[in-house]
């Protein structure tokens, strides 16, 4: 496999890190479809099925009789004047993780200690389990993109990666989960598959993995890849939790736009995710065009089917 490593003429191969690897698939360990082991990574709750928060939402998210975990962007997060329905989350005991989005984690400079700081503050403010991040960059040269744009599949962009999660880690209370995100496009020296890359940025950081079914399904399409073939190359052992969400197709491309519903395909992939190894917790995400509470319901419901976790309306 490209850029992981060199075959040690053993059947295992060494990292670039000079530690060795397995050669097997990460996932080759993994039940059998139909025989799921549900395991949270060490130190972490069994999650269920949750809704991330929004203001515009608040009331749905709240009223949700068996919600046990919830999602806000810690960028939205306050701390002198945190919205209240959020702490009284939190105090009946549902598990509120702050899901950062601006700390450029794959940006060639090292990571604002600001925005560490607020992730951390937040962490504690909200008393979460966990804090996650994006396998993505921001900025570059003082300039702001706007969106998470993909990192360069590279041994560099791998370094530079690593030091930013490590200097992040070291200042969180919490464990740090990464997402990888869906991306329209690769970039022409990638030397790495992305599961490889992905498993080898876990190995050398200790971070757990946010895995969004709905980004391997977009990469898979616009890649013309079987999504499969990633969930097979991952180390689903180190899942904290899943995101889910719906897209468009446009212009032959899938836009991951949160503000759809969920594909059919993005529910049986969650089944098959399942039927391998059920990850402790999946998450709902949708950030506008907000429909009637019956479909919401019926997205949860459909998500707690596929993965068979216990529904939450």
């Amino acid at each position: 496999m490209i850029g992981f490593g060199k075959d040690r003429g053993d059947g295992g191969r060494t990292r670039e890190d000079g530690v060795s690897a397995r050669a097997e698939p990460a996932g080759a360990a993994s039940a059998a479809p139909g025989t799921a082991r549900e395991t949270a990574p060490a130190g972490l709750p069994q999650l269920g099925v949750g809704l991330g928060w929004r203001p515009e939402i608040a009331g749905f998210v709240a009223e949700l009789p068996g919600l046990r975990f919830t999602e806000v962007i810690a960028e939205s997060v306050h701390q002198d004047h945190p919205a209240p329905g959020l702490l009284a989350l939190r105090d009946r005991g549902a598990a509120v993780v702050p899901h950062g989005v601006r700390l450029s984690l794959g940006g060639a400079e090292p990571v604002a200690a600001e925005r560490v700081a607020h992730l951390a503050a937040c962490a504690e403010l909200l008393r979460a389990p966990l804090v996650s991040e994006h396998v993505a960059f921001v900025r570059a040269g003082g300039i702001e993109a706007g969106h998470l744009l993909p990192v360069p599949r590279t041994r560099a962009a791998l370094r530079v990666l690593t030091e930013n999660v490590r200097r992040t880690q070291a200042e969180l209370p919490v464990p740090l989960a990464v997402e990888p995100i869906a991306a329209l496009f690769d970039w022409p020296d990638d030397e790495y598959e992305e599961g490889d890359f992905l498993t080898e940025l876990l190995e050398r950081t200790g971070a757990l993995l946010l895995l969004d079914v709905a980004n391997v399904y977009a990469n898979a399409l616009n890649r013309g890849r079987d999504p499969l073939e990633l969930l097979d190359r991952l180390p689903l052992d180190r899942i904290a939790y899943c995101h889910v969400a719906g897209g468009v197709q446009e212009d032959g491309r899938y836009h991951d736009t949160h503000t759809a519903p969920v594909p059919p395909e993005v529910i049986d992939l969650i089944a098959e995710l399942s039927a391998r190894r059920r990850p402790p917790g999946f998450l709902l995400e949708r950030d506008g065009r907000y429909p009637p509470a019956g479909e919401l319901r019926a997205e949860l419901d459909a998500i707690a089917a596929a993965s068979g976790h216990p529904p939450i309306t």
